[in-house]
């Protein structure tokens, strides 16, 4: 093709026109989309507690590293292991007991998890 077919083709001003039924079809897709019910909003006034608390949970853990490394730059033993017993604190060094205590806290913040959340989805709030 040369310039100047290319050029005739391009000047024509022909109508454009939709093929038939195309104008109907847009419109029913139109009214049926207008029909449709809006969206569900997110239940942020439910959400928000708990999004605190786990920011509040996540700044405490942050400030519990900075803090046990602040103390365990102050130590006076230079060798560093592996393992850094000294960094935890007091209550995860226990035996069993202490094991048995935390497999018991963290099934029942389970359970209270789970009905929270039952209870939420129920609707009786």
């Amino acid at each position: 093709m040369k310039q100047d077919e290319i050029d005739r083709i391009l000047s024509r001003e022909d109508e454009i026109l939709p093929s038939s039924g195309f104008a109907v079809s847009v419109m029913d897709a139109v009214r049926r989309e207008a029909s449709v019910p809006p969206p569900i909003p997110f239940p942020w006034k439910r959400a928000l507690p708990g999004l605190l608390v786990a920011g509040f949970a996540l700044v405490l853990v942050l400030v519990a590293g900075v803090v046990a490394i602040a103390q365990l730059d102050k130590s006076s033993t230079p060798q560093f292991s592996i393992s850094t017993p000294s960094v935890m604190p007091p209550i995860f060094n226990g035996g069993i007991e202490s094991a048995a205590i935390w497999t018991a806290l963290a099934l029942l913040v389970a359970l209270v998890s789970v009905k929270l959340s039952m209870r939420l989805a129920s609707g009786r709030v």
